[in-house]
């Protein structure tokens, strides 16, 4: 790629397109400011591939690195802008013959699990939306966020033990 091959090129964007836009849309929020932070993490990697070095971790945590911190910068400039994940409670249910009762709960639901999720602190939102959306394993989300592993686990943990405090109504017959 750094030699300038189009054929390595395609194939390396092809390879990592999606989950450099799926780290940026977690961190971002916004689907046209993540466009931009994974188009100018891939031509960050196209021009500087030569300072890869393959000792200090794989291609993927070079790259999800890059657009890490690219997204970072985008936050701090847009720091009121809390990560508010609006798709939540915009998405469809997959059940469309539902009763409109059970529509209007599933709706109050959604609208719950957004709020509870923009309460959390911004480390463990990332996480969370990194593990819970994105399909990344803790170690992902380390690699990603440039955390160790345990601090990936401890904050994906404390998130999930958050939002079950904020979400799970206690059974009253208990």
């Amino acid at each position: 790629m750094a030699a300038g091959d189009p054929d390595a090129t395609e194939a390396f964007v092809a390879r990592f397109q999606r989950r450099v836009f799926g780290l940026a849309i977690t961190i971002v929020g916004d689907p046209r400011a993540a466009e931009d932070v994974a188009q100018e993490a891939l031509l960050r990697a196209w021009r500087h591939g030569a300072a890869y070095d393959p000792r200090r971790g794989s291609v993927t945590t070079w790259l999800l690195a890059i657009t890490r911190n690219l997204a970072i910068d985008v936050m701090r400039v847009r720091r009121p802008l809390a990560i508010a994940p609006e798709e939540l409670v915009a998405m469809p249910l997959r059940t469309s013959h539902a009763e409109p009762a059970t529509l209007a709960v599933a709706h109050d639901d959604a609208a719950r699990l957004h709020a509870a999720v923009a309460d959390l602190p911004d480390e463990q939102r990332r996480a969370i939306l990194l593990a819970g959306i994105g399909g990344f394993s803790a170690r992902e989300v380390a690699e990603a966020e440039g955390i160790p592993l345990g601090t990936a686990k401890t904050r994906i943990r404390t998130a999930m033990l958050r939002l079950r405090a904020v979400l799970v109504t206690p059974d009253p017959a208990e």
